[in-house]
């Protein structure tokens, strides 16, 4: 989604935004992520904003509604949340508006290290005390339970490191867009994240190796991360075959590329 796609706020709306921050001098669209209908940097005189949103009858309303009760349980991963607002028929987040960019996960980046620092900050955290949905539940039926047993855990996952869910700020990455946080193993998000290197040009031994560097990664069992890459490629495989933009072609890819590697 596009800033060309995106909605603009309603006056009512807009009105409401302002109670918490003040008069809005510039609307600042953005143009990465690809879910919410309205996202923008929010100016004011005293400073800046983001903010991002939708109409309450949009379906991922839900998914904002689960990262405003993540929000407290992940301080120094993501950026703050302010406010959750509905006014006029929208769901709306505020956060504190980091100046950065979404990372480079291409080989040679400096922006993997500083995504290794915050998975491992990650992987330190305690598991928030709220009625999260597990791995092997969501994951359910692309792979025997047996197999998927061997994901589950009690830590926090974010379990969609794209980047443009990633923000690095002044050499430090910042998690954003928890819409779908889960229980699971502690080593699935440097998975994901290998997952997502992959896709980016690495070789699957090299994105092996840069997730060896993760205290999460002697955690891993060799049956665990096979299901993983397997699930992966049925996953994405269905997932492109419905829809079948660019990103998605680029996972699914990715995702076989792994598994025949793992295989062989």
């Amino acid at each position: 989604m596009g800033t060309r796609d995106r909605m603009p706020l309603p006056p009512a709306a807009r009105a409401a935004v302002e109670v918490e921050i003040g008069e809005i001098r510039r609307v600042e669209p953005l143009a990465s992520g690809l879910n919410s209908a309205f996202a923008a940097v929010l100016h004011t005189a005293d400073g800046a904003v983001f903010v991002k949103g939708m109409p309450e009858g949009h379906p991922g309303v839900r998914g904002q509604q689960r990262e405003a009760a993540i929000a407290p349980h992940i301080s120094g991963i993501a950026p703050r949340l302010r406010w959750h607002l509905n006014p006029a028929g929208w769901d709306l987040l505020g956060f504190d508006h980091l100046p950065g960019h979404t990372a480079d996960l291409s080989p040679g980046s400096p922006d993997l290290a500083s995504l290794a620092r915050t998975l491992t900050r990650l992987g330190e955290l305690e598991p928030p005390p709220l009625p999260l949905p597990r791995i092997e539940q969501r994951w359910t039926g692309l792979a025997d339970d047996a197999d998927l047993a061997l994901l589950a855990d009690e830590h926090l996952l974010h379990t969609d490191l794209n980047p443009n869910n990633i923000l690095v700020s002044d050499g430090r990455a910042w998690l954003v867009d928890w819409a779908w946080p889960t229980l699971g193993a502690p080593w699935v998000d440097p998975a994901c994240a290998a997952l997502w290197l992959i896709a980016e040009g690495h070789t699957p031994t090299a994105a092996e190796t840069w997730a060896r560097t993760l205290p999460a990664w002697t955690r891993v069992p060799r049956d665990g991360l096979d299901t993983f890459v397997a699930v992966s490629s049925r996953l994405w495989t269905t997932i492109a075959d419905d829809d079948a933009q660019p990103w998605k072609l680029a996972l699914r890819n990715a995702a076989n590329l792994w598994l025949t590697h793992r295989s062989s």
